[in-house]
Parts: structure tokens; sequence; C-alpha cells
């Protein structure tokens, strides 16, 4: 993998690169699409490809682990052959879920033992293991095995849990070096810094992680109910300590405004579930606020969704025909919805990226953060 920075903002810490792999060049800044299980929900591949046109999408071991399973992703050549997708694809690594199943999972030195929440059998998550599934995942960009810690966190378990792992990553990296590609194209590993919302857990965790060396790095443990002011925080402590010369990724993040702020302290690589989970529930975002598609104010409005004119891509429906597809529970709506909000988030990132490169992201940003932070 090479990282290449291109431009780095004079006033902001926002900078504009390129990532290339095996499967094709990254531009950053970049949101990634979440296809948690093989699919970008509500959008088929086409559609993906043509009209929101992602450099990398994400898929996530835990849920591709138990379903497909890996004999049948490894049969057919690995993940990208399987959807069917010939882009980059970055997996993580099952740890945020294994967080979420707080009911359902016993967290030891040795890993995690976690029940599914499909059929409830009992399935072991180790540091070693998690690199050999996202192996035959074959993504090109695969995560470190860590725990997320939850929010709020005493300090002592923040610690306790940043500790294990970073004793974690030396076992993912050591392992991963073991591992040869199976399928034709090489593979990147990224840490994870933690340490909850404490400042100096954040620069101890970042400091160990910059001397790990790995391709790139990521900030995990945040957008987990933090106020945002926190997060911004932490993740300038982060990336002022991890170094410039490898992509960062802030993982679970967030809303667009969210996404703008971090561009701004540095980070190159976001991914969230916001855009499509809103989406199917009738919030669609734009660059002059969000819309709730489903108000009664918008039954006889034929305008397009940005009456501004921003075209995020080319869907020639109204307000009111979208709003008619909500209130009729017709899939259709929920389509529309999902390849708008997908297509708004790119081409926020892609505009900033533009503006960066022209030297006035600072003063752009300003003027959409106040657009963006209203409801319409």
């Amino acid at each position: 993998m090479q990282f290449n920075l291109l431009v780095s903002d004079k006033e902001t810490k926002a900078r504009a690169a390129t990532i290339i792999t095996d499967h094709g060049t990254i531009e950053t800044p970049i949101f990634m699409p979440v296809g948690t299980a093989g699919t970008v929900k509500g959008v088929h591949q086409k559609e993906l490809k043509e009209d929101i046109n992602p450099d990398v999408i994400l898929g996530n071991t835990y849920h591709l682990y138990l379903r497909p399973g890996l004999d049948t992703l490894e049969k057919v050549g690995g993940l990208h052959k399987f959807m069917n997708w010939d882009r980059n694809i970055l997996t993580d690594s099952g740890g945020y879920q294994v967080y979420s199943l707080a009911d359902k999972r016993k967290i030891t030195e040795e890993g995690v033992k976690f029940q599914s929440h499909i059929d409830g059998s009992y399935h072991l998550f180790t540091p070693e293991n998690v690199m050999d599934v996202q192996r035959r995942i074959g993504a090109d960009i695969v995560m470190a095995f860590d725990e997320c810690t939850p929010y709020p966190c005493d300090f002592q378990y923040a610690q306790k849990s940043m500790h294990m792992t970073h004793r974690w990553l030396d076992r993912c990296v050591n392992h991963f070096r073991t591992l040869a590609p199976l399928y034709g194209h090489q593979q990147s590993l990224f840490a994870i810094v933690q340490g909850s919302t404490y400042k100096d857990l954040r620069k101890q965790s970042a400091e160990y992680i910059a001397q790990a060396d790995t391709p790139g790095n990521a900030i995990g443990g945040l957008s987990v109910g933090e106020p945002a002011d926190e997060m911004y925080a932490m993740t300038e402590v982060v990336c002022d300590i991890l170094p410039k010369s490898k992509p960062r990724y802030l993982m679970g993040v967030g809303t667009p405004i969210n996404l703008l702020e971090n561009i701004a302290l540095g980070v190159d690589m976001f991914d969230c579930v916001m855009p499509t989970r809103n989406a199917r529930n009738g919030m669609l975002f734009t660059a002059h606020g969000t819309i709730n598609i489903k108000n009664l104010k918008w039954a006889q409005d034929y305008s397009p969704v940005d009456e501004a004119g921003y075209t995020y891509v080319d869907l020639e429906y109204s307000k009111a025909y979208l709003r008619h597809l909500f209130i009729a529970n017709e899939y259709l709506g929920k389509q529309i919805a999902t390849i708008h909000n997908l297509g708004f988030y790119l081409w926020l990132v892609r505009t900033a990226r533009e503006h960066i490169i022209k030297g006035d992201f600072a003063t752009w940003k300003s003027k959409m953060v106040r657009q963006m932070d209203q409801r319409l």
C-alpha cells in the first residue's frame, strides 16, 4: 500500500492524499459506505459504482464470519468476487460488534468468547484467528483486533483495556506477518488507538500505535455516545502524534458536520451507518440541512431534495414523490433516500478535498457547518 500526501491545508490540519492498493487509488478525505454483510443496504452494486462511486467500501468481519461463512467466501475467491466488487474493501476486526454484544460475550487476555446473534452458537475471536478470518475474507485493508470501551468508562477500565488492545496488536502484527495473500492481491494491516475520552491515555495509545509502524492507523472507541467536543479533543490529541506519512482512519464517524470538523483535525478516512440508516427512516442530508421527508410539509413540494441546485447523484425525484413513497411504505423510497444520502456524503468529502487543494478549506468548512446545522 502506498500513501501519498499531496497537500496540507495552511489554516487547519486538513490533508488531501491518495492511498494506492492493488484494487486502485483511494482519494482522501474519503467516506466509506458500510457494506456490513457484503452489501450496502438498499443499493445495487451497479448503483454503488455509477451513482455513488466510492473508491472503497467497508465489510464487517463479525457478520461475514457468521454468514455466509469463510468456506463460502474462500471457495469463490474472496469477498470481492463474491459480491462482484472490483474496487477497494476495508474490513473491521469485529471488535465493535463484540463491544455491542455486552450480554453475550466474555473478554479475556486470550480473546473474546461470544454468542452468535443468529443462532446462539459460541465462538472465540483471538488476535490471531481474526487475522486469519480477514485474510480469508480478502479485504485490501484489515484492522487489528481491539476492545472498544463504552462511554462513559472509568479511568481504570479504560487503561486496562487500552493495554490489552496494545498486547493484542502485537499478536496481530506477529501473526499477520506469517500469512501469505490468498487471492493475488496484497493486504495492509491498520492498528487502532484506544483510551476512551482520557487525554493522557489517548496520547499514550497513539504513541504505542505509531511505533508499531503498521501501514495505516485508526482511531477507535469514539462516536459511542460521548459529546462531539470530546470526540474532537481526542481526535486532535491523536492526530498530532500519529505519523503524517500514513493514513488516519476515524472509525464509525459520523454526521456531516463531524466529518468536516475531523477532516480539519487531520483525519483522512471515515465510515458510518448514519447515511444509510437515517435514509431508511426518511432523514435526508443536504448542503443546507436535514429533511424529514415524511413530514406533511413536503406533500405538495415538487422541488428537488436540495433546492439550491446541488447535484449529489442523478436522481430526478421531487420531495413530494419521495414522501409519497415513504408514506405508502414502498421500498423504492428507502432505496432513493439511501442513494441520495450516500451521494451527499461522497460529495461532501470530495468537495472538501477540492477546497483543501484550492487553499480555502477553512472558509468553506465554516460556511458548510452553518448551513448543515439546521432542520429544514
